[in-house]
């Protein structure tokens, strides 16, 4: 105990065999291999672990605590579930270019989740922090919307003072304080199949509501207030002369305000309500909504806080706010103040450049020790 020192080689050994597995967010085999290695890891360090199963088509959440408690000083947050399919880090495996790391995984968030445990175990070794209560909530299902993980999510952000995700920085080193809420719809028409050319008055056109609507979704992107309505995928007919019995598009939806989203919604029944195409019937299926993560008065003295521990290690620091969601959504959205971004720096997330900044793992490192450990952070609550 004590002389703890942070061993970079280590760190990116293991990083290695983290990026290595395959762990989709519909591999539920590849996320528990990830998910045994973080159990052993906080044991190993006086932490209980409780392993929730969601349900057979994703891996397990992992619900890890250094202390029992009816309130938490921190909670941390982070996914196992990457987006890429099995086989990609056979084909992509992580590799080492300059002072750069690659694979799929590496920046978002392997390499967040494990500078976290760095972070922790940093703190147990050389015995700080003893009178924090700290939970963290390791999920499998984030990158499809953490439906599965949104309770036990819920539960822990409620019973926490503030809430910190280890999601990477962005590539400029921003973390991030604003993200705007997300929705998504599936929604299929489904009309009457006639011949085109010898009875198409018996018919019912599914293509042309299904354009109606994409004309009407179009309207409905206010750029100025952050809201944007995408379709992004639209299909639909089976012969050019046939009249087309079914059709479907997918829909993107981003905003800033819980406002916009009811408006959206209510412009989408007013759509069902009153079809252009009689005997057009319209089935909408709302996949899922992460609210708008929005900061609030003790989300920005937090933030203040970390500027000071930035200049403390002469680094600068800044905060941005972006159009993707992550479980800070949920957090914010709960009234409970929380700062995303803490993960390293890197960029590419989702595609075949993702990287890893290697110099920015220490650093971020001393950060998150630093914030959780600050006196003023424990002030404000």
């Amino acid at each position: 105990m004590g002389d703890y020192k942070f061993d970079l080689q280590n760190y990116l050994k293991e990083l290695e065999y983290l990026v290595n597995i395959d762990s989709g967010s519909r591999n539920p085999r590849g996320i528990s291999k990830v998910a045994d290695f973080f159990i052993k890891k906080y044991l190993d360090i006086g932490y209980s672990v409780k392993t929730h199963e969601i349900n057979e088509e994703i891996g397990p959440c992992l619900e890890i605590e250094n202390c029992s408690s009816e309130r938490y000083d921190i909670l941390l947050l982070g996914h196992m579930d990457t987006v890429f399919e099995i086989g990609t880090a056979k084909e992509r495996p992580f590799t080492i270019i300059d002072n750069r790391a690659y694979g799929p995984g590496v920046i978002d968030m392997k390499s967040g989740l494990l500078s976290m445990y760095y972070a922790l175990k940093e703190i147990y070794e050389k015995e700080l922090g003893k009178n924090l209560s700290i939970k963290i909530i390791l999920n499998s299902d984030e990158e499809i919307g953490s439906r599965g993980s949104l309770g036990i999510i819920s539960r822990a952000a409620v019973k926490s003072n503030v809430v910190f995700v280890l999601e990477p920085a962005r590539a400029n080193g921003a973390l991030v304080l604003q993200r705007k809420g997300l929705g998504a719809y599936d929604i299929k028409f489904h009309g009457i199949a006639a011949h085109a050319g010898v009875e198409p008055q018996k018919g019912a056109s599914a293509i042309t509501e299904m354009g109606r609507w994409i004309v009407e979704l179009n309207i409905l992107n206010n750029y100025k207030a952050g809201t944007t309505v995408n379709v992004g995928i639209a299909s639909g007919g089976t012969a050019r002369n046939v009249v087309a019995e079914e059709a479907k598009i997918q829909v993107d939806l981003r905003f800033k305000e819980i406002a916009e989203m009811n408006g959206i919604d209510k412009a989408i029944e007013d759509l069902i309500s009153n079809p252009i195409i009689k005997g057009v019937k319209v089935d909408v299926n709302k996949l899922g909504m992460r609210p708008p993560m929005n900061p609030m008065d003790t989300t920005m003295k937090i933030w203040s806080i970390i500027k000071e521990i930035g200049h403390e290690l002469g680094i600068e620091l800044d905060w941005v706010a972006t159009g993707g969601g992550s479980d800070a959504n949920i957090t914010a959205s709960l009234g409970v103040p929380s700062i995303d971004g803490l993960g390293p720096i890197g960029g590419g997330a989702h595609g075949q450049s993702e990287y890893l900044e290697i110099d920015s793992i220490q650093p971020r490192l001393e950060v998150l020790k630093k914030l959780i450990l600050s006196p003023k952070l424990s002030r404000l609550f």
